[in-house]
Parts: C-alpha cells; sequence; structure tokens
C-alpha cells in the first residue's frame, strides 16, 4: 500500500484545529506588550531559559527537516545529513559565551544595530537593508514549503488545498497573534510548537521501528560509492533494533567520502562552519530570543538548552528518515517515475541506439502490467487527460503525453549523471552504457573547446519519505495523523512567525526609527511594526503559490541559497573581527561588508564552477585580511570599550558552561561512535 493510499478521519481533523486553536490562543494571551518598543520587540528582556531554548528550536526547524532531512536520510547520505544539527550544537555553545556577552552588554534590539555600536552607522545601514531584502525571499520559501507539505498531504488524504489555500493559512495564523503580541507571544506559541514537532518526530519513529520489527524483508543501501540497494529477507528471531544496524551500517556514519555530492567530509573542516556561525549567532530571527533574555544566564542556559536539543533531533528525524527507505523503497521508486520519464527522455533522444530504453505509443494496460525490469518503456499517450487516468505500479515504466515527449529537447553535448548513489543498481547494464555515451560527449567537448551540460538521473523520490511513514506506519484514525500533521504546520508557522518578527523589528528599529523618523516615539515605532508584519505576511502569501511554478522556483531557491553568501561572510569576519581585535577601526565594518559584495560577485562570475560553500570561505578569508592590514596600518589609539549601555545582570552561568562543555563533548563521542571505523565493526 503507497503512501497515497492514507486516509485523514475526522478525529484527525479536530485534533489538527484543536493544535491551531491552541497556538493561537496561547500567543494572544501572551500579546500584552504595553506600547513599549523593547516590550514587543524583545519581549520587555524577560525571557527565561526554558522560552528561549524551546523558541529557538521552534524558530530553526520546518518543513526543510522533516521533509527535506529526512529525504536525505532515505538516500544514501543516511545520518551524516544530521551534521547540520550536531555542528549547530557547538556552535550555540560558542555563541552563548562568545557572542552574547557582548550582545547584551550593548543593550541592542538588532543585529545591525551592533554594527553601529562597534564600528559605523553605515555598516549598520548595510547590513539592515540587506537583511531585509533576503528575509523577503525567505518569507516566501518557507510559505510556499509549508503549504506545499500540507496541501500535497491533504491530496493524500482524499482533500484538495490549493498552494494559495495553504500560504494562507500559514500567513494569517503566523501574522495573528505576531502582529499582536511581538517576541513575547512568538516565544509562547513556540513552546507549543517546539514541544509538538520533537514529539511528533518522537512518535513517527516509535512507530517505524515499530514497523521495521514485523518486516518480512527490508531494502538496505550497501555503499554508500556504489549506493547498491539489496532487498533483504529479515529473520523474524532478530531484534528490531539489530535488524535496523545490519540493514543500515553503512549509512550509520557521519563520514561520506571527499569526492560526495551531497556533504563530504570535507565541508565539515571549514564550509558549513561559516553559514552556521552566521545562522545562530548573527541571524537576527534567530539571535533576537537571545537578546530578549532576562539576564546573561538566563540566555546562556536557553541556547545551551536549544543545543542539547539539536543533539536529539536527528534521531526523531533522520533515524525515521533511514527507515523509510528500508520499508518503502519500491514506492519510492514509483513516485520518482515523472522524474525518471524526463531525464530518460533525453536520454533516449540524445542515443536512440540505446538498448534499454523503448519508445510505445498508447500501451494497452496489459503491456504496461506485463512490462519486465530490465528495459524501460517510455509510454506516449496522446494527451494530459489520457495520461492521467493511467496508474503506474512498475518503475520501469515511464508515461508522458505526446506534447510533453515533443518539447522535450537535449543538447548534443549533454551528460547524464548518476548523482542518486542507488540508481546504479537498478539498471547496471544501463549504467555502463552511460557511462560510455558521457565519456564520446566529454571527448568531443574537450575537442571542440564547448560546455556541456548535465542531466540527472533520479530513480528514487527520497523527499517523499516523511509522506511514507505518515501513510504506513501510524495507526489510522487514532488522531495521531492529525498531530503530526499539526506539529508540521507548527515548524512552519513558528518558523514564518521568528521572520515575520524579525523583520518587522529590523525595518522599524533600524530603518524607519534611524532614518526615516529618528523622533517617532515608541507608540509609533510599535505602530510600524505591526503593520509592517501585515506587509511582509501579504508578500509572503502572495509570493508562495508562484513559486510553485516550475519555470521559476528552481531559479528562485538557487538565489536564496546563494544570496545570503553576498552578505553572511561578510557580516560573520565583521562582527568576529570587532569583537576580537578591540583595535581595529571603524572602517573595518564597512570594508568587510563591501568586500565580501563584490568579490562573492566576482568570484561568481569569474570562478562560476567554484562551490558557493568554498566561495564563502574564500570571501571570509579575504575580508579578514583587509581588516587585520588596516588595523595594522592605522589602528585605534585605544582599545574599543564595549560599555554595558543597559541594565541587566551579566554574571555568566557556571551550569550552563558545564553544561555546554557536556554538549560538546557528548557530540564529539557521537562522531566518533558513528565514523566508518566503530560502525564497520
Amino acid at each position: 500500500m503507497g503512501a497515497e493510499t492514507f486516509r485523514i478521519y475526522t478525529v484527525d481533523i479536530v485534533v489538527f484545529v484543536l493544535f491551531i486553536i491552541a497556538v493561537v490562543t496561547v500567543g494572544m494571551l501572551k500579546s500584552k506588550t504595553e506600547g513599549s518598543s523593547e516590550n514587543y520587540f524583545l519581549a520587555g528582556r524577560g525571557l527565561k531559559w526554558w522560552l528561549i531554548g524551546f523558541s529557538l528550536i521552534a524558530a530553526n526547524i520546518s518543513t526543510e527537516q522533516f521533509v527535506g532531512m529526512s529525504g536525505n536520510a532515505a538516500s544514501h547520505v543516511g545520518l551524516a545529513i544530521a551534521s547540520y544539527e550536531w555542528m549547530a550544537a557547538i556552535t550555540l555553545v560558542v555563541v552563548a559565551f562568545g557572542f552574547l556577552p557582548y550582545f547584551l552588554r550593548a543593550g541592542i534590539f538588532t543585529m545591525p544595530e551592533f554594527l553601529e555600536y562597534r564600528f559605523t552607522s553605515g555598516a549598520r545601514t548595510f547590513m539592515a537593508v540587506a537583511t531585509v531584502l533576503i528575509y523577503l525571499l525567505l518569507l516566501g520559501s518557507v510559505t510556499y514549503s509549508g503549504a506545499l507539505t500540507i496541501s500535497t498531504l491533504a491530496a493524500k488524504g482524499g482533500y484538495t488545498l490549493t498552494l494559495f489555500e495553504g500560504s494562507l493559512i500559514i500567513g494569517i495564523v503566523a501574522m495573528i497573534y505576531v502582529t499582536a503580541g511581538g517576541l513575547k507571544a512568538c516565544a509562547w506559541a513556540d513552546l507549543i510548537q517546539g514541544s509538538a514537532l520533537i514529539l511528533g518526530g518522537a512518535v513517527i519513529m516509535y512507530f517505524a521501528f515499530k514497523k521495521l520489527g514485523i518486516a518480512s524483508e527490508a531494502a538496505m543501501v550497501v555503499s554508500p560509492e556504489t549506493g547498491e540497494v539489496v532487498m533483504k529477507t529479515l529473520s523474524p528471531d532478530s531484534g528490531t533494533f539489530e535488524r535496523f544496524v545490519d540493514l543500515n551500517r553503512t549509512r550509520l556514519n557521519m563520514f561520506l567520502p571527499s569526492t560526495d555530492t551531497i556533504l563530504p567530509w570535507t565541508a565539515l573542516l571549514l564550509g558549513l562552519w561559516i553559514p552556521n556561525f552566521y545562522y545562530w549567532g548573527l541571524n537576527q530571527y534567530i539571535t533576537q530570543r537571545t537578546l530578549g533574555s532576562a539576564s546573561l544566564s538566563q540566555g546562556q542556559k536557553g541556547i545551551v538548552f536549544a543545543a542539547f536539543m539539536k543533539l536529539i533531533i536527528p534521531f526523531v528525524i533522520v533515524i525515521p528518515g533511514i527507515i523509510a527507505f528500508n520499508l518503502y523503497s519500491k514506492q519510492m521508486q514509483i513516485e520518482a517515475v515523472y522524474n525518471t520519464t524526463t531525464s530518460l527522455t533525453r536520454y533516449y533522444k540524445a542515443n536512440p541506439q540505446t538498448k534499454f530504453v523503448e519508445i510505445v505509443e498508447q500501451p494497452t494496460e496489459d503491456k504496461i502490467n506485463s512490462w519486465q525490469p530490465g528495459r524501460y518503456m517510455i509510454a506516449i499517450f496522446p494527451d494530459a487527460d489520457s495520461l492521467k487516468k493511467v496508474k503506474i505500479n512498475n518503475p520501469f515504466v515511464l508515461p508522458i503525453a505526446k506534447s510533453e515527449y515533443d518539447k522535450i529537447f537535449v543538447s548534443p553535448l549533454t551528460i547524464f549523471t548518476t548523482e542518486d548513489h542507488s540508481w546504479r543498481s537498478v539498471n547496471k547494464e544501463l549504467a555502463k552504457e552511460i557511462d560510455e555515451y558521457n565519456a564520446n560527449v566529454n571527448a568531443n567537448a574537450k575537442a571542440s573547446g564547448q560546455l556541456t551540460s548535465v542531466e540527472k538521473l533520479i530513480a528514487f523520490k527520497y523527499d517523499t519519505a516523511l509522506a511514507q511513514l505518515l501513510g504506513n506506519v501510524l495507526p489510522q484514525g487514532s488522531g495521531l495523523l492529525g498531530f503530526v500533521i499539526a506539529a508540521l504546520l507548527g515548524a512552519v508557522v513558528s518558523s514564518l512567525a521568528a521572520m515575520l518578527n524579525a523583520g518587522s523589528t529590523i525595518f522599524a528599529i533600524d530603518i524607519y526609527k534611524k532614518h526615516l523618523s529618528p523622533n517617532a516615539s515608541q507608540i509609533t515605532v510599535v505602530r510600524v511594526g505591526r503593520v509592517s508584519v501585515v506587509i511582509f505576511a501579504i508578500i509572503a502569501i502572495a509570493l508562495a503559490p508562484q513559486l510553485g511554478n516550475p519555470k521559476i522556483s528552481n531559479s528562485i531557491f538557487t538565489i536564496i541559497q546563494e544570496s545570503q553568501g553576498f552578505i553572511s561572510p561578510g557580516i560573520l569576519a565583521a562582527f568576529a573581527f570587532g569583537i576580537i581585535v578591540r583595535r581595529a577601526p571603524p572602517i573595518c565594518g564597512i570594508v568587510s561588508l563591501m568586500t565580501n559584495l563584490v568579490a562573492y560577485g566576482a568570484l561568481k562570475l569569474a570562478v562560476p564552477s567554484l562551490q558557493f560553500l568554498n566561495r564563502m570561505a574564500v570571501c571570509f578569508g579575504l575580508c579578514v585580511l583587509l581588516m587585520t592590514i588596516i588595523t595594522l596600518v592605522k589602528p585605534l589609539p585605544k582599545p574599543m570599550e564595549f560599555k554595558q549601555n543597559i541594565n541587566i545582570d551579566l554574571k555568566s552561568s557556571k551550569p550552563a558552561a558545564v553544561a555546554g562543555v557536556f554538549v560538546v563533548i557528548l557530540t564529539i563521542v557521537l562522531y566518533i561512535i558513528f565514523s566508518p571505523l566503530v560502525m564497520a565493526k
């Protein structure tokens, strides 16, 4: 039974609706701000550690983790994808004791404001404008991914929910309590949503293990290098955990080969640290929670608490994704049929002599059902309507409408890659033929001095891992499905709410108050913040459905991913250098930001093959180098003194420091446990 057959019961709908009501109600009840900027934007600087911890996690986790991370886990990447969480745990500990004391001492509302405190107002304005522009893109993408997830799940349950309707639900829920209560409302709503998403993940993991324990056979990936998939008969006497480790030993490995295209072990050395420190230490929609701390001690405890939860998250998101492939690899292969259709149609048009792809126009139902694995049938149907009537249960039958088939074009310089490490195991002979074809194309391209284009071959739709689990492992009619879907919605809403709150804070404080109306009262600034929340939410709701257009969605997401590199290395370099090197002159701040902007763009144009994480590392190094030269040539006469500008307890927390050391040690231990040396035994 595929995930498309799961049913949403009335009890699931009731649970789902009650969850939304609970979130909005709690947010509204905690929304008294008394007209003060500090109360609205920073929760009156009164957040306790447990609120900070849950709010950090809820603001961070969205469908990207539940869908994307579990999907990566289902692929050859396996547990290695957990590095995004476990590296964050170490980063958070450093932020708690290396960054937060300076931010609270300065009494700032926003991250751009710190650049003026340490450097110049020009650096502050540059960061503020750039951050708001990037947040507008992020607001649309977060809303889109959430709307896509819940509309897809609704469709699988027999309900129709358009992308616009899904975006409207998510946007309005977030907008209501953020507009009313600002950060305090966000933090309390996040307490519910953060708890729900961790509990929801744990529920899925429990029932996934339970399902694996009674399975008669399951798929295993033999090698991360070859990705060979083997269906293995399971002994009824073997324990559930024993089965899991036996099937997935090669995927319970945090260190993938340096040649891996997704997450090579070399990326753990440098490439991921720059965006990690920027995200957790300098990103407004994350750090705003810590700026609202009741004291330095409360902030540090909250951050370390969040760091500990980051160690848990892979076990409730990544592990279920791995099990999803064990149990439902065949369904994932069928789900990938339409992706495979496009890529193999291009291959057939490029190499019509192939022995492994055959064109069949309007095949009969008997022909489709009797088609044997080994060769692919590209089944051409007259129009889209007749295509919709065809139900495909054979991954070697690739349906396509004639109009779409005719439109597909392939360059003679196209090569076909198998980045999906499991692809070769599906048809080894075809993979060998494609390798030979690619070799000829590369030789021709080299001889003519032309560039090749790339077409990816996909065997499994890994991103359906979560849907497979929801449709197959959760008890039907128990309300658990409604709870898990509500937790997914909560994850999206909390991330969107955090961005709305952060974007409105930067606009109101760093742009409106700083430049447009310096004498504005606190009541006016809060009003501007509330209005900007509504405007940003409308933009998110309007932009999100547009990302569903395949003609623009890929380019938009690429822009979002890479565009942050235009500012993040320069910002991180300026903050870190400004804190560590006390004699760095004010000009260093704007130099770092402008240098990164120019260098990142220049490298993108001049060296397009340089992966964007490596491009960020180069730009970060260049910014630090220039600031070092400037400081050596014209240092400040006296070291910069970070004066305390606010009445807040800045005594560091010893228990948090001890817990932070424990988190770092535990992270290292996890990397050792899930290393090739240990898992190979």
